[in-house]
Protein backbone atom coordinates (compact mmCIF):
# COMPACT_ATOMS: atom_id res chain seq x y z
CA UNK A 1 0.00 0.00 0.00
CA UNK A 2 1.16 3.45 -0.86
CA UNK A 3 2.50 6.16 1.42
CA UNK A 4 0.60 9.19 3.43
CA UNK A 5 2.53 12.05 3.13
CA UNK A 6 2.14 15.18 5.62
CA UNK A 7 3.22 18.63 5.22
CA UNK A 8 3.04 20.87 7.79
CA UNK A 9 2.83 24.64 6.21
CA UNK A 10 5.47 26.40 6.89
CA UNK A 11 6.39 29.31 9.61
CA UNK A 12 4.13 32.28 10.13
CA UNK A 13 4.47 34.98 12.81
CA UNK A 14 1.57 33.11 15.25
CA UNK A 15 3.41 29.75 14.64
CA UNK A 16 6.74 31.28 15.82
CA UNK A 17 5.52 33.32 18.68
CA UNK A 18 3.42 30.06 19.95
CA UNK A 19 0.06 32.06 19.20
CA UNK A 20 -3.01 29.18 18.57
CA UNK A 21 -3.31 29.87 14.99
CA UNK A 22 -6.85 27.85 14.06
CA UNK A 23 -9.08 29.71 11.60
CA UNK A 24 -7.04 33.36 11.84
CA UNK A 25 -5.92 33.77 8.00
CA UNK A 26 -2.51 34.82 8.54
CA UNK A 27 0.21 34.31 6.18
CA UNK A 28 3.72 32.50 5.87
CA UNK A 29 6.72 34.78 6.95
CA UNK A 30 9.43 34.19 4.37
CA UNK A 31 11.25 32.56 6.55
CA UNK A 32 8.02 29.75 6.74
CA UNK A 33 8.65 29.81 2.04
CA UNK A 34 11.80 29.10 2.21
CA UNK A 35 11.46 25.81 4.79
CA UNK A 36 8.54 24.91 2.03
CA UNK A 37 10.53 25.67 -0.83
CA UNK A 38 13.49 23.59 0.73
CA UNK A 39 11.24 20.49 0.57
CA UNK A 40 10.74 20.01 -3.30
CA UNK A 41 13.63 17.61 -3.76
CA UNK A 42 11.81 15.49 -0.99
CA UNK A 43 8.29 15.86 -2.69
CA UNK A 44 9.45 15.70 -6.38
CA UNK A 45 10.96 12.28 -5.59
CA UNK A 46 7.98 10.31 -5.56
CA UNK A 47 5.37 10.09 -7.23
CA UNK A 48 2.27 12.09 -5.75
CA UNK A 49 -1.24 10.41 -6.45
CA UNK A 50 -3.37 12.37 -5.34
CA UNK A 51 -3.05 15.42 -2.93
CA UNK A 52 -5.08 17.75 -0.80
CA UNK A 53 -5.07 21.05 0.98
CA UNK A 54 -6.46 23.26 3.99
CA UNK A 55 -8.66 25.86 2.37
CA UNK A 56 -6.26 28.43 4.81
CA UNK A 57 -3.52 30.40 2.82
CA UNK A 58 -0.64 29.31 4.95
CA UNK A 59 -1.30 25.56 3.81
CA UNK A 60 -2.33 26.96 0.65
CA UNK A 61 1.22 28.93 -0.52
CA UNK A 62 3.40 25.92 1.46
CA UNK A 63 1.20 23.78 -1.29
CA UNK A 64 1.98 25.95 -4.10
CA UNK A 65 5.50 25.96 -3.10
CA UNK A 66 6.18 22.22 -2.84
CA UNK A 67 5.00 22.11 -6.08
CA UNK A 68 1.39 20.68 -6.17
CA UNK A 69 -0.50 23.48 -6.69
CA UNK A 70 -3.52 21.93 -7.90
CA UNK A 71 -4.16 20.25 -4.96
CA UNK A 72 -7.88 19.77 -3.88
CA UNK A 73 -8.59 22.32 -1.24
CA UNK A 74 -10.87 20.58 1.90
CA UNK A 75 -12.65 22.14 5.05
CA UNK A 76 -11.71 19.10 6.44
CA UNK A 77 -7.62 19.90 6.59
CA UNK A 78 -8.32 22.93 8.82
CA UNK A 79 -6.87 23.26 11.92
CA UNK A 80 -8.37 22.73 15.15
CA UNK A 81 -11.58 25.33 16.19
CA UNK A 82 -9.13 27.14 19.28
CA UNK A 83 -12.57 28.95 19.93
CA UNK A 84 -11.57 31.38 22.65
CA UNK A 85 -8.37 30.56 22.87
CA UNK A 86 -7.82 31.94 19.50
CA UNK A 87 -4.34 33.84 19.08
CA UNK A 88 -3.57 33.02 22.81
CA UNK A 89 -0.54 30.75 23.55
CA UNK A 90 -0.26 28.23 25.87
CA UNK A 91 1.76 29.69 28.93
CA UNK A 92 -1.11 32.77 28.61
CA UNK A 93 -3.87 30.22 28.84
CA UNK A 94 -2.34 28.49 31.82
CA UNK A 95 -2.03 31.55 33.96
CA UNK A 96 -5.76 31.12 34.25
CA UNK A 97 -5.99 27.38 33.86
CA UNK A 98 -3.57 25.96 35.54
CA UNK A 99 -1.82 22.21 33.88
CA UNK A 100 -4.26 23.49 31.31
CA UNK A 101 -3.54 20.75 27.90
CA UNK A 102 -5.24 21.27 24.72
CA UNK A 103 -5.44 17.26 23.64
CA UNK A 104 -6.69 16.15 27.11
CA UNK A 105 -8.40 19.46 28.16
CA UNK A 106 -10.03 20.66 24.88
CA UNK A 107 -10.72 24.85 24.36
CA UNK A 108 -12.58 27.83 25.74
CA UNK A 109 -16.08 28.40 23.91
CA UNK A 110 -15.61 31.09 21.07
CA UNK A 111 -18.12 33.04 19.22
CA UNK A 112 -21.03 31.92 17.57
CA UNK A 113 -19.11 31.44 14.49
CA UNK A 114 -16.17 29.78 15.89
CA UNK A 115 -17.12 28.41 18.73
CA UNK A 116 -14.17 25.91 19.46
CA UNK A 117 -14.04 21.53 18.82
CA UNK A 118 -12.94 19.14 21.67
CA UNK A 119 -10.40 16.72 20.87
CA UNK A 120 -13.18 13.83 20.14
CA UNK A 121 -14.88 16.61 17.04
CA UNK A 122 -11.22 17.06 15.80
CA UNK A 123 -10.82 13.37 15.80
CA UNK A 124 -13.62 13.19 13.74
CA UNK A 125 -12.49 15.54 11.07
CA UNK A 126 -9.48 13.35 10.98
CA UNK A 127 -11.68 10.07 11.32
CA UNK A 128 -13.64 12.05 7.56
CA UNK A 129 -10.28 12.75 5.99
CA UNK A 130 -8.73 9.23 6.59
CA UNK A 131 -12.16 7.39 4.92
CA UNK A 132 -11.01 10.66 1.49
CA UNK A 133 -7.23 9.18 2.38
CA UNK A 134 -8.35 5.57 1.85
CA UNK A 135 -10.50 5.77 -1.28
CA UNK A 136 -7.73 8.19 -2.91
CA UNK A 137 -5.03 5.18 -2.05
CA UNK A 138 -7.43 2.84 -3.79
CA UNK A 139 -7.98 4.41 -6.62
CA UNK A 140 -4.69 6.01 -8.05
CA UNK A 141 -1.20 5.09 -7.74
CA UNK A 142 1.75 6.72 -5.58
CA UNK A 143 1.47 8.65 -2.46
CA UNK A 144 -1.49 10.59 -1.13
CA UNK A 145 -0.29 14.15 -0.13
CA UNK A 146 -1.92 16.61 2.79
CA UNK A 147 -1.03 19.94 3.57
CA UNK A 148 -2.26 21.04 6.81
CA UNK A 149 -1.58 21.98 10.23
CA UNK A 150 0.10 20.84 13.23
CA UNK A 151 -2.37 19.68 15.71
CA UNK A 152 -4.92 18.63 12.92
CA UNK A 153 -2.14 16.62 11.61
CA UNK A 154 -0.98 15.40 15.25
CA UNK A 155 -4.58 13.94 15.89
CA UNK A 156 -4.84 12.61 12.38
CA UNK A 157 -1.37 10.76 12.60
CA UNK A 158 -3.10 9.09 16.28
CA UNK A 159 -6.09 8.12 14.37
CA UNK A 160 -4.31 6.64 11.47
CA UNK A 161 -2.59 4.48 13.95
CA UNK A 162 -6.06 3.07 15.91
CA UNK A 163 -5.18 5.58 18.84
CA UNK A 164 -7.35 7.90 20.57
CA UNK A 165 -7.42 11.52 19.58
CA UNK A 166 -5.49 12.53 22.66
CA UNK A 167 -2.68 10.55 21.73
CA UNK A 168 -1.89 13.50 19.14
CA UNK A 169 -0.12 14.93 22.40
CA UNK A 170 2.62 12.38 21.09
CA UNK A 171 4.06 13.15 17.90
CA UNK A 172 5.33 16.98 18.45
CA UNK A 173 5.52 18.44 14.42
CA UNK A 174 7.68 21.44 13.23
CA UNK A 175 6.55 24.09 10.72
CA UNK A 176 8.07 23.50 7.12
CA UNK A 177 8.46 19.35 7.55
CA UNK A 178 7.18 16.28 6.20
CA UNK A 179 6.12 13.21 7.62
CA UNK A 180 5.42 9.66 6.04
CA UNK A 181 2.87 7.07 7.29
CA UNK A 182 3.21 3.90 5.93
CA UNK A 183 2.48 0.17 6.93
CA UNK A 184 4.74 -2.62 8.00
CA UNK A 185 2.64 -6.52 7.96
CA UNK A 186 -0.68 -4.16 6.54
CA UNK A 187 -0.22 -2.08 9.38
CA UNK A 188 0.10 1.31 9.57
CA UNK A 189 3.05 2.71 11.07
CA UNK A 190 5.45 6.50 11.09
CA UNK A 191 7.61 5.61 8.38
CA UNK A 192 9.17 9.43 9.43
CA UNK A 193 8.62 12.07 10.90
CA UNK A 194 9.82 15.93 10.87
CA UNK A 195 12.12 15.45 7.59
CA UNK A 196 13.78 18.05 6.18
CA UNK A 197 16.13 17.85 3.17
CA UNK A 198 19.49 16.87 4.72
CA UNK A 199 18.22 16.05 8.04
Amino acid sequence: MADVFLVRHGETEWSRSGRHTGWTDVPLTEHGREEARRLVPLIRSHRIGAAFVSPLQRARETAELIGVPDARVDADLREWDYGGYEGVTTMAIQRTRPGWFLFTDGVAPGPPDHPGESPEQVGERADRMLSKVEAALANTEGVVLLVAHGHFLRVLTARRLGLPPSAGALFQLATGTLCRLGTEHDRPVIAGWNIRPGG
